[in-house]
């Protein structure tokens, strides 16, 4: 008879690499002096963020009318924007909290990435609230602190008062998070540091880590705690956001299918954002072997998986309307389907539903091309998905006389740019400054899932006997 060893998983950690090796190839890209192509790409980010504060200067001189708001449509862009920053923000704490409770050890190489990602979202993300309070020096009017003005509180009642406590909520806690994550590895960089100021400067931001059996129990525990508060706050968050709408009374935004919708979309574009990051990374910093084809592979499946239940609930969305036998819901969706805006509703479809269904072939799925443009492609989507759900909701009244079309003016564009330039500039810092890859996580798994351990664990098949297969010993699946 033929006797078949368990097959083991693909490696994490290719190249042989030792816990020398790790240090040296993480660490390298901090030690080293800015390349060319980063001076160049943080260039453009510093240009885009200029344009940017420019049109953010111009909202806030001249008003909101600088927008291309009307009567009809009250909320465009801006809100577009605001909800998509948010949905981008959300992998990170996904891959960070629920996959470390799974113990999932493929999230090692890219959690690091993608918890930063997460935190320069949500600040892009808050820009928008900024922006559209107008004065913006009056902003803090959002917090119910006590003041001195009278009985002036915020109405709890308001969903928009609930995305203030959520988010803020929400970077705080990955900001914690993802710090904490950050002290072993900026201790090593300490240690190895060359220059007083730089010895200085980890020195501090390391907070005196020793290393000691003690120090190390103490990291595990905060980590697992935040994890546990992390966790729920993935599913508040988008949850929240979408009650703005929700809440409302407005054909096509009045249902209670966007919770789930919202969450599904978020972690589906927040996926994506982290695939079009970490591929650049992976060529640019030359971190081939730890961040695979593996971890491209899972984390295209689970963009199918999201984009799937996106599918269903644009779907589900047309049958509740033409259940409910409201003519306006109906109205509202045709019209979304046929009207005007049209070729944002086709857009959306296409690279929502459609374009994410290649990567059910294995040979897109783990093609890095392949995969950076169909990444680039969903969050593109997910932007449509966002204009489409607020403008075609919006544009359309009760009264055909109040009917009008929505134009974003420079102004608007320019407070988008603002964003992307924020974003890539915190990005390209982070990169440069900070370990992109979890040193300490990455040598963590190294005994158990790198291409030198695995390699006595192949799968083979090996005629055997019947009296010596009896004999001999179960494959051991723990020595994995």
């Amino acid at each position: 008879m033929s006797h078949v060893v368990s097959p083991v998983r693909e490696p994490l950690v290719l190249g042989g690499k030792t816990y020398a090796d790790v240090t040296e190839d993480i660490c390298r890209q901090v030690e080293a002096k800015p390349t060319k192509l980063w001076n160049i790409a943080f260039l453009i980010s510093l240009v885009l963020l200029g344009i940017g504060m420019y049109s953010a200067y111009r909202t806030w001189w001249y008003g909101i009318g600088e927008w291309g708001l009307n009567k009809t449509v009250g909320w465009a862009w801006d809100i577009t924007n605001f909800v998509w920053w948010v949905g981008i923000g959300h992998a990170g704490t996904l891959i960070s909290a629920i996959l470390l409770l799974f113990r999932q050890k493929w999230r090692t190489a890219i959690n690091r990435a993608a918890e930063a990602m997460t935190i320069f979202a949500v600040l892009c993300a808050g820009t928008f609230i900024l922006l559209h309070v107008g004065r913006v020096w009056l902003a803090y009017w959002c917090l119910p602190l006590p003041n001195t003005y009278g009985s002036l509180w915020v109405n709890f009642n308001s969903p928009l008062v609930w995305d203030v406590f959520a988010i803020s909520t929400y970077l705080t806690v990955s900001l914690v998070f993802w710090y904490i994550g950050l002290i072993p590895d900026l201790a090593t960089i300490r240690d190895r540091a060359k220059t007083k100021t730089a010895r200085i400067a980890y020195g501090i931001l390391s907070f005196g880590w020793d290393g000691a059996a003690k120090t190390w129990q103490r990291y595990e525990a905060v980590s697992l705690i935040l994890a546990g508060l992390s966790t729920p706050l993935v599913l508040s968050v988008h949850t929240i956001v979408s009650m703005d709408f929700a809440t409302s009374v407005i054909p096509g935004w009045h249902t209670t299918i966007f919770p789930p919708y919202f969450v599904a979309g978020a972690i589906f574009s927040g996926f994506a954002m982290v695939l079009t990051l970490m591929l650049i990374t992976r060529e640019v910093f030359d971190l081939k072997e730890y961040i695979t084809i593996q971890h491209m592979d899972v984390m295209n499946k689970i963009i199918i998986i999201t984009g799937s239940i996106v599918g269903v609930a644009y779907i589900t969305e047309f049958f509740i309307a033409w259940y409910s036998g409201v003519q306006y819901e109906q109205y509202a969706f045709l019209n979304r389907m046929s009207g005007p805006y049209w070729w944002a509703y086709w857009s959306m479809m296409t690279c929502n539903v459609i374009s994410p269904q290649l990567l059910w072939i294995k040979k897109i799925r783990q093609s890095v091309v392949a995969t950076f443009i169909l990444s680039i492609v969903v969050n593109i989507g997910m932007w449509f998905e966002r204009f489409v759900i607020i403008v075609t909701s919006l544009h359309r009244d009760y009264l055909p006389s109040s009917w009008a079309m929505f134009y974003p003016t420079l102004v608007d564009i320019g407070d988008y740019i603002l964003t992307f330039g924020l974003f890539f500039t915190l990005f390209f810092l982070f990169a440069k400054f900070l370990p992109v890859v979890n040193m300490a996580e990455i040598k963590a798994i190294l005994k158990t899932s790198s291409d030198i351990q695995l390699e006595a664990h192949k799968p083979t098949v090996k005629a055997a006997s019947h009296s010596e297969a009896q004999t001999r010993p179960a494959y051991n699946k723990d020595a994995e």
